[in-house]
């Protein structure tokens, strides 16, 4: 079995991979709120997270998560009008936060097709948490949802793609003969690594060859951000968990 960085959660069947992503999910947002008061919580788009989001809302072991305060972010998103098929924040109102009790001001979309799309949204990031420009300090997203792309990217930080560099911006614009069509905004690095649980959420066969790759950095104990660009999901001080099904782990 391969061996990722983390803790690895698997399963045979994707919808108990989702159960336990689900009751990870709701420890974290019932903890956020004692001791904080609210959950942020940042979600990915794509096909994969899609029937998980699903699950929130139609499944009642799930109803202990505390919506009323909850924050929802969009990991990336492509530069395209919020109304377009190809938009994350479309796929997640449609499939989740339109059918929980959260408060229209607490879903941050990112207004992706703005001009200054990445600096409107980490203004709207520092303003919810209280922070001023500089050092991330304590803006830390409690629960983030990542996935995978055959080629190793995560969130839009694509092999060899501008925003892998980056250092201090939280948001960026990720651009380029790099980045597939259409151009996006993103989180970076050092917003995602700053997070308090970070849950990778990986399905099917043909990720095989993908998670081989990061197991092997593993295994020699390196990174390669450049080519493998998970491989710089790295928390500072919180938890990184693998959510993988026995296909993409084993192979078949």
């Amino acid at each position: 079995m391969l061996k990722l960085p983390g803790k690895i959660v698997h399963t045979k069947e994707k919808d108990d991979l989702y159960h336990e992503l689900a009751i990870a999910l709701i420890a974290h947002s019932q903890k956020a709120i004692k001791d904080r008061g609210v959950f942020h919580l940042a979600l990915s788009g794509g096909s994969t997270p899609e029937p998980f989001y699903t699950d929130l809302i139609i499944d009642p072991r799930y109803r202990g998560i505390p919506w009323e305060q909850t924050h929802v972010w969009i990991v990336d998103e492509r530069r395209v009008d919020e109304h377009d098929d190809k938009s994350n924040i479309k796929m997640i109102r449609e499939s989740l936060v339109a059918h929980v009790p959260i408060p229209d001001e607490q879903i941050h979309s990112m207004h992706a097709a703005a001009d200054h799309a990445d600096d409107d949204y980490e203004i709207e990031l520092r303003k919810v948490f209280g922070e001023a420009d500089g050092e991330v300090g304590e803006l830390r997203l409690d629960f983030v949802v990542l996935g995978m792309g055959d080629d190793c990217h995560t969130a839009s930080l694509f092999p060899n793609s501008g925003a892998i560099d980056e250092t201090d911006r939280l948001i960026v614009i990720n651009e380029g003969a790099n980045v597939t069509p259409p151009d996006r905004v993103t989180m970076t690095f050092p917003l995602l690594n700053a997070a308090r649980y970070l849950a990778v959420l990986v399905t099917g066969k043909k990720k095989f060859d993908a998670l081989e790759r990061v197991a092997t950095l593993n295994q020699l104990g390196h990174q390669d951000v450049h080519n493998v660009p998970i491989s710089g999901i790295k928390p500072e001080l919180g938890e990184l968990v693998w959510y993988v099904d026995h296909p993409a782990l084993l192979g078949e």
